[in-house]
């Protein structure tokens, strides 16, 4: 669900002709000319922001006692939502991890005929990267300490076999004390290197700047690198506050990323299994690389060399995540026992009490080990070929467990 609220997206469609929600309760608030029927127990709703196919609010949890994040989705009349809605929330209900956005409810109508609208309640999170960069420069501290968080939940998402491939600056959550959470997983996809990807750039447009090359020159074979190449071109915009490769369709985007990598070499070349693909590549005018150093001249050294190997055109080359918070720009963070589940006192907490940015109230609570899922993550079945109606009926089932009496209920 693509991030244009800072709460990890959603989109504004209506829910239903009749504006009818779920039937949750009979008083309706409305926001932004929504309904939200999410009452009795969430009220005193605040806009905060909508994409797509949802709208995004903050509302008073009065179980709970505190404020919470609530996206109405309306996905129903098209395949491609229903997909993305129903991705997500399977993804989102099994993970469990500090640095990925949770579920803590899910609402919807009693009946399959009567559900226009899913509302998904999550942690409140103030802002997300996007808008963070756009209103400041970081420091360094925090870069590597957001970088770190990334790179920490990504090690979780990869460890259940899960590809991201959305990582982008507006898919990264950040509160106030500048804890950090991924969301959106409606692209994410199972890591199979031999899986056809044909349709797969049509999926991309809005993200081509986070986009690893191997993306566009190949059908296949993509694998958990190309998250890591995301996360590289989301570190040199955290050093920058521009994006690195702000290409404005296919080819601009490979002449931007070969501007400052490089032409490839024989090697590399040698990895682009789509002929038409390499036989362009070669046809191109040589290019020299363009020092880390010279474009980001005030950037730890470190930080620069992280990127070097994030940034790496062969995907066979570039490092992994478990490589990644091993190096020594996170030195300062990272600890061996706690990427193994070690008891905090002598993992990330009993080191971090003299490390972390000076951020007042900054919760270390949150950084508690789970650095691998438990098992990998399967779909019981392939959505992407399913009819609308087929996915409403799984997104009815998915949910089934937080409707009032379920055994699962919160």
């Amino acid at each position: 669900m693509a991030a244009a609220a800072a709460q990890g997206g959603g989109g504004g469609e209506p829910g239903g002709a009749d504006g009818v929600g779920p039937g949750v309760s009979g008083e309706v608030e409305v926001v932004k000319g929504q309904p939200f029927d999410v009452g009795p127990r969430y009220t005193q709703l605040q806009y905060i922001g909508e994409g797509a196919y949802g709208m995004v609010s903050s509302a008073y949890d009065h179980v709970r006692k505190t404020r919470v994040a609530i996206k109405k989705i309306s996905p129903f009349e098209h395949q491609t939502y229903c997909q993305r809605t129903l991705r997500e929330i399977q993804i989102l209900l099994r993970f469990r991890h500090e640095n990925v956005i949770g579920i803590r409810d899910i609402l919807r109508a009693p009946t399959l005929e009567a559900m226009r609208d899913v509302y998904i309640v999550q942690d409140l999170m103030e802002t997300d990267l996007y808008k963070l960069l756009k209103s400041q420069q970081l420091s360094n501290d925090h870069i590597c300490y957001f970088l770190y968080q990334i790179l920490r939940g990504l090690k979780y998402i990869h460890s259940a076999n899960v590809l991201h491939r959305d990582l982008k600056p507006s898919n990264l959550l950040i509160n106030t004390t500048c804890d950090l959470k991924i969301c959106d997983f409606g692209l994410a996809r199972i890591a199979d290197p031999e899986h056809d990807h044909t349709g797969f750039l049509t999926e991309y447009v809005a993200t081509r700047w986070y986009r690893a090359p191997e993306i566009m020159l190949n059908s296949k074979g993509y694998t958990k690198s190309i998250d890591i190449w995301s996360v590289g071109c989301i570190l040199a915009e955290m050093l920058s506050n521009r994006p690195i490769f702000p290409g404005k369709h296919y080819l601009d985007q490979l002449n931007h990323i070969l501007g400052i990598l490089g032409s490839p070499s024989q090697e590399d070349l040698n990895c682009i299994i789509n002929m038409k693909a390499r036989n362009y590549l070669q046809s191109l005018p040589s290019k020299t690389k363009v020092a880390w150093a010279k474009l980001f001249p005030k950037s730890d050294a470190k930080a620069l060399d992280l990127l070097d190997r994030m940034l790496t055109f062969n995907p066979n080359k570039r490092i992994t995540v478990e490589e990644a918070l091993a190096h020594p720009y996170l030195e300062q963070y990272y600890d061996p026992t706690d990427e193994v589940g070690q008891p905090p006192a002598t993992g990330l907490v009993g080191r971090w009490m003299g490390r972390r940015p000076s951020v007042p109230g900054l919760s270390l609570t949150s950084l508690l080990p789970q650095p691998v899922a438990e098992e990998p993550f399967t779909f019981d079945m392939e959505l992407d070929d399913l009819p609308k109606e087929r996915l409403k009926e799984l997104i009815f089932q998915e949910t089934a467990r937080f409707q009032p009496g379920a055994l699962e209920a919160p």
